[in-house]
């Protein structure tokens, strides 16, 4: 008879009869997906053995209590309204720039003079319209008998006034209108998760955030999963597209030369053990406690769970840990590896859970009680069991099962 040493719960070990078990193990007709454990590691040309004494890797255990929490508040991400905060009062003045496209119109108050001919006689406006021009790249445009016209920086009406300055002598009461026919020096680029990305000409009476991406044809994406970025020379900022909504002040007006670049961030969280959902989770919601997370994954399974092993892997601030009395550092430039317990066995630690952030990428286990390892072990030998042996086996896995959950 054969015997084998099985673990069970947190350490214990017990000892089963299991007959058969050693003479299949070797058995190579038995059905396999693919090659077995021993297989790989045996054919291996070089095995790089982790040391089994020491974890894979450091990393610190921490309780959730409530001095834990304060270590781990909800953060509020900078936003528009705080970066760009010197102009948002009011739409920004558009003066005339480089590639604009106007068209000037030189009127006089009667015929016979520069312009109007006096054959012509009279005639409605005495006016003539000159053919649309583009402010070169030197900032001018071209008047007749009045020279190159320096435009770029100026407002229509300034530029009017120095036309009619300049023609003043030679015509008869001369009168200039200057229209903008194109607007291109005062553009916005609004990019990424849109429905029609483009490059759009400023209103002049000014336009905000949402103005432009509304414009764009609005976001392609789920508003909750919608970040929008503002980039003005060198500055840039990020705002959730649900606090641009709700948040009249955030949704600022753009200058020219901004980029507005919408993003979808799918933020998810992994769930593992004996959680009524394995897998990937997505947040849904802009922000998610501890509480909700472990709700979304389907709470914890009543048959399973070991409700006091509830934990959070995470990637934490090494600066937060130090705060804390860890002495660590970074590990490759990212956070360091921290596991948070909760103990929901305590009816209080459900009010820490629902104050507690979680974040993008976290992931949550929750461990198995003691007594279904026990389960496990019973299952194996009821599998394994039988004739003559069988009774022998069920008594001692009785008995030892009795101990381990006495313990």
């Amino acid at each position: 008879m054969f015997f084998a040493s099985i673990s069970v719960g947190k350490g214990l070990r017990t000892l089963i009869s299991l007959p058969l078990i050693v003479a299949m193990s070797g058995c190579t007709s038995l059905p396999r997906s693919g090659p077995d454990d021993g297989a790989i590691k045996s054919q291996a040309t070089l095995h790089y053995t982790a040391d089994k004494k020491k974890p894979l890797t450091d990393y610190v255990l921490i309780d959730l209590t409530e001095n834990a929490l304060t270590y781990f508040p909800f953060t509020r991400k900078k936003g528009l309204r705080d970066s760009f905060g010197a102009t948002r009062k009011g739409p920004p003045e558009l003066p005339l720039g480089v590639g604009d496209i106007v068209a000037v119109s030189l009127f006089e108050s009667s015929a016979g003079g520069l312009f109007i001919p006096s054959e012509a006689g009279s005639r409605a406006g005495n006016f003539i319209t000159l053919p649309n021009q583009t402010i070169d790249r030197d900032g001018t445009i071209s008047v007749p008998y009045a020279g190159q016209i320096n435009a770029v920086g100026q407002t229509p009406a300034e530029v009017q006034e120095v036309i009619e300055r300049r023609l003043a002598d030679r015509a008869i009461e001369p009168q200039a209108v200057i229209t903008l026919v194109e607007k291109k020096s005062s553009q916005v680029s609004v990019l990424g998760d849109v429905n029609q990305p483009a490059k759009l000409e400023m209103n002049q009476a000014g336009e905000s955030v949402l103005d432009m991406i509304s414009r764009a044809g609005g976001i392609s994406g789920p508003a909750t999963e919608t970040e929008i970025t503002l980039q003005r020379s060198n500055t840039t900022a990020t705002v959730a597209f649900k606090d641009l909504v709700d948040k009249p002040k955030e949704n600022i007006f753009v200058y020219p030369g901004d980029v507005v670049y919408v993003s979808r961030e799918r933020r998810t969280y992994l769930a593992f053990g004996a959680s009524g959902l394995n897998g990937r989770i997505d947040f849904e919601e802009s922000d998610l406690t501890l509480a909700e997370g472990v709700g979304k994954a389907g709470g914890l399974l009543d048959a399973r769970a070991d409700p006091g092993e509830v934990y959070l892997y995470r990637l934490v601030d090494p600066a937060i840990l130090a705060s804390m009395g860890f002495p660590v550092t970074a590990k490759s430039g990212a956070g360091f590896p921290t596991i948070i317990r909760a103990n929901m066995r305590d009816p209080s630690t459900f009010f820490l859970a629902q104050q507690f952030p979680m974040l993008d990428k976290d992931i949550i286990y929750v461990s198995n009680a003691d007594s279904v390892e026990v389960t496990k072990v019973l299952d194996i030998v009821n599998s394994v069991s039988g004739g003559v042996s069988g009774p022998v086996v069920d008594v001692a896995a009785g008995r030892t099962a009795g101990r381990l959950l006495k313990n």
